[in-house]
């Protein structure tokens, strides 16, 4: 048997263990979203944790492609993924098991995803998802939708200073493509253009046969950042049908924001290029204050299970879990999420009364539990205070009447005899001790 105390490196690099109270904080951060997500009439869906690669690949872009774990399967001979992202498993299942569910459908999902990076970097392999995916609508609404619910959540987690950035991959494409450059030129432009280097933007152009109005058009696009302002400066650039069209449909989606009344959570960035190679058309991000990682992101996608075999319009998003939860951490209503309501402390014989007492208070809705453990009065309350355990109830002994209980706040030590008929009233509350 290997010796524990041996075992240097229990986890490979870039996963870990999430103990209760990092687990619970999640589970609270989960709650919120898939309580906005419901309300919004969305259903769950869970997916499988294996696909067949070749499957997955389907519904991939390029970069997450080089990202899949893959590994053999010794029954079929074929090679697995563990899936790199999930709305690719969730337009699969659309396109070949809900392909006669009346449209469109609102779907969302809670889940992990596994990813090869570069364990220099520091960053986890495994990521916690929470998205909705929106099929078989090709309308600004929709993508209005998706914002108006990212705003949302985002400000039901409490957050107040966040920006949603929205982007149009029809636009930049569009700009790009009229301007006719080279594969080299026109991928060293799109990687300097996200990065919003003007120098380089500047720098790439100088050397391209190119008219000085077109060179004079794609240096503007790392600075076409702002309000709704920026759509007047936009419009200079576009060039093109399908940028003309795209900028048509981000007016359309702000004015239905503005119902949302969300637009002063907003900006444009037109120069954004994530997505170029998966979304059709509106994309965004969230970004909160302190957190250099957006939080969530998304977009449309139209062309996605048309892969599967399903064409259908489509648009969704999702939340990095874990980036809210280094953005939320300390925020007292996320700490509380770890907390425990009652301890259970019998100092009588018989365990009928302890055990008949934590039934009652699980159906009032008390998170309860007994000490089983035989300690005294001290220990037990130290074990509630490390265990994040709000109230430790006494039965029997000296600290109370036979027909009553002693409710311990475990924070302060300070308690109250409390009736135990008391308990069952529908007015009783934890919350006694002044």
């Amino acid at each position: 048997m290997t010796d524990p105390v041996s075992i240097e490196a229990p986890l490979p690099k870039g996963v870990t263990d999430f103990l209760p109270e990092k687990a619970d904080k999640i589970g609270y951060i989960e709650g919120k979203i898939r309580g906005v997500f419901e309300l919004w009439g969305f259903r769950r869906i869970i997916t499988p944790l294996l696909e067949f690669q070749d499957v997955m690949a389907i519904g991939l872009g390029e970069d997450l492609r080089e990202k899949t774990f893959r590994f053999d399967d010794r029954q079929t001979g074929k090679l697995l993924a563990i899936p790199s992202d999930i709305t690719p498993q969730v337009a699969r299942i659309v396109a070949t098991r809900m392909r006669n569910c009346p449209l469109p459908l609102r779907l969302y999902y809670l889940g992990r995803v596994l990813r090869h990076v570069e364990l220099q970097s520091g960053r986890s392999r495994e990521m916690f998802q929470a998205g909705v995916e929106l099929i078989g609508l090709d309308s600004p609404e929709a993508d209005a939708e998706m914002v108006a619910m990212a705003v949302e959540i985002l400000k039901g987690l409490g957050f107040d200073e966040f920006k949603v950035d929205l982007g149009h991959v029809g636009f930049i494409r569009g700009v790009m493509a009229a301007a006719g450059l080279g594969d080299d030129s026109h991928r060293r432009l799109q990687e300097a253009i996200g990065k919003k280097d003007s120098s380089a933007v500047k720098a790439i152009l100088e050397t391209e046969p190119i008219a000085d109005r077109v060179k004079e058009e794609l240096a503007a696009l790392p600075r076409l950042f702002g309000g709704r302002e920026i759509l007047a400066e936009a419009q200079k650039v576009a060039t093109s049908d399908s940028s003309r069209k795209a900028l048509d449909n981000i007016a359309q989606v702000l004015d239905i924001l503005d119902i949302h009344g969300v637009s002063g959570h907003l900006t444009l960035d037109l120069g954004e290029v994530r997505g170029l190679d998966y979304h059709s058309g509106l994309t965004f991000e969230g970004f909160v204050t302190g957190i250099g990682e957006a939080v969530c992101s998304g977009g449309r996608y139209d062309n996605l299970t048309r892969r599967y075999g399903y064409p259908a319009p489509a648009t969704g998003f999702a939340f990095n879990i874990l980036a809210l939860l280094n953005a939320l951490e300390k925020r007292p209503d996320v700490e509380a999420s770890k907390t425990r309501d009652i301890l259970i402390f019998n100092l009588k014989d018989d365990r009928r009364e302890a055990l008949e007492i934590a039934q009652n208070l699980r159906a009032r809705g008390y998170s309860t539990a007994r000490d089983i453990i035989h300690r005294n009065f001290d220990d037990s309350l130290d074990y509630a205070r490390r265990m994040n355990i709000r109230r430790m109830m006494v039965i029997g002994g000296d600290y109370c009447a036979s027909d009553e209980v002693y409710i311990v706040r475990v924070a302060d030590r300070k308690g109250t005899a409390v009736k135990i008929t008391a308990l069952a009233a529908s007015d009783f509350s934890l919350n006694i001790l002044p």
